[in-house]
């Protein structure tokens, strides 16, 4: 058997093992392992095995992941995130769909702190959902809003998933946090016009809340400048070159820590739980990271990547042809396995191929990242969903209903970011 059909055999044999829900750090690590041993022999599988641990986790840029879960974890016990949908809702939620609306900000802002998906729409969820039945709001509307607002958490830096991604293709993790930033807030805006389109012919699905007044609004701000502090200080530090990513993810931790100790929300019980949340997320993380380096091992010896590249490069097709069949299969991923696993399983095969076409990486990245947030909330799996199902007890056909137009947003949203590259492009240049 060649070495090019053992690396097929090899994600062949690993998409069953993701499939089947096993592990996907042990799962891309024992794959890797048992075929670089066919291909290269199992005495240099066990050096492999020996050198790929202490070399990927004596890397320092590697800390910044902790460092950002410690910082989202802090938010989550801090109160932040009800201080910040009241004054969100403040500001909008006289609209029709305001409700909605502000949870879509506030999934915005709030992401921004937490930097994970899955955080954003379990908190947001549990604070708006209430206040939208209250209002008698649909329910496919109001799952859909916080179903699709809690998956801007993947793209607004910090973003863990962008750190994955930097770490793998070795790219400035600073700039993919920048790069992220225009089209995260895009994000957010095409959700915002597709809940006023939506309620703009059905009313009724999305009833206006009360009015508040000018100082009412200022007031409310008050209570939620913490996170808007917060994240200018992280971003605009990296920015400014101020800090390193790594320092400005200690500092953000440090900050939101010193907040929530102010407010009294830091007792010795939250912070246990911040502390071993970390821990355990982290470690999940970092096994996986471990898969994914010892199966990027084995297809490099394969040559695999680098054959692929250049025979589909070398197609008679326009290389926006090939950008959009990747996508498209990120995309089907999406519907039945996690961002992780999409990211982890995917670079190392399309990178080389992307540099073949001459795509600009961070820009690709982001693209990925974009495409790999629609996952959340495409049936049949969409972890999103089944996260407000079970806040909600609503049932899952009815919040699929409710993000179809979301997802129809994100349609446009990858077609404009694909044309007007200088949209991700233009705040990470900045920084040269």
């Amino acid at each position: 058997m060649s070495a090019n059909m053992a690396g097929l055999i090899g994600i062949m044999i690993l998409l069953v093992f993701i499939l089947a829900r096993m592990n996907i750090g042990i799962s891309m690590g024992l794959v890797g392992f048992l075929g670089f041993a066919y291909v290269a022999g199992f005495t240099p599988a066990l050096g492999v095995l020996k050198t790929v641990p202490y070399t990927t986790f004596s890397e320092h840029g590697l800390s910044v992941i902790p460092l950002f879960l410690l910082m989202g974890a802090f938010a989550f016990h801090s109160g932040m995130s009800e201080d910040l949908f009241d004054a969100v809702y403040k500001w909008l939620g006289h609209f029709r769909g305001g409700v909605a609306m502000a949870t879509i900000v506030a999934c915005a802002c709030f992401a921004a702190i937490s930097g994970s998906s899955l955080a954003t729409a379990a908190t947001l969820g549990a604070i708006a959902l209430p206040e939208m039945k209250k209002y008698k709001y649909d329910d496919g509307l109001a799952t859909g809003a916080v179903a699709a607002g809690g998956s801007v958490g993947i793209l607004i830096p910090p973003s863990v998933i962008l750190i994955i991604y930097g770490i793998i293709t070795e790219q400035s993790i600073g700039k993919l946090f920048l790069a992220g930033f225009i089209p995260g807030i895009m994000e957010a805006v095409f959700y915002i016009f597709t809940i006023g389109y939506l309620t703009y012919f059905k009313p009724e699905h999305g009833p206006r809340g009360p009015k508040t007044t000018f100082k009412e609004k200022l007031k409310s701000l008050k209570k939620a400048w913490e996170v808007f502090f917060l994240f200018f200080l992280v971003i605009g530090g990296i920015y400014k070159g101020i800090f390193t990513p790594t320092e400005a993810a200690g500092v953000g931790a440090f900050g939101t820590f010193f907040f929530s100790l102010v407010k009294g929300k830091m007792t010795w019980k939250n912070l246990k739980e911040s502390l071993s949340s970390t821990v355990e997320t982290t470690g999940m993380l970092f096994l996986v990271i471990l898969g994914a380096m010892i199966f990027g091992y084995f297809l490099s010896v394969t040559r695999l990547p680098m054959e692929f590249a250049s025979t589909v490069a070398g197609l008679p097709v326009n290389r926006y042809v090939v950008l959009g069949f990747i996508l498209l299969i990120v995309l089907f991923l999406g519907c039945v396995m996690d961002s992780m696993a999409i990211v982890l399983l995917t670079i190392p095969v399309f990178y080389p191929l992307i540099l073949k076409l001459n795509f600009d990486p961070i820009w690709f990245g982001i693209l990925v990242v974009r495409v790999t947030e629609m996952g959340l909330i495409t049936p049949p799996v969409g972890l999103n969903v089944f996260i407000i199902k079970g806040i909600s007890g609503v049932p899952i056909g009815t919040i699929f209903r409710g993000v179809i137009p979301h997802l129809i947003a994100d349609f446009i949203q990858v077609l404009v970011l694909i044309m007007f590259p200088q949209i991700v492009l233009w705040l990470p240049s900045l920084m040269d």
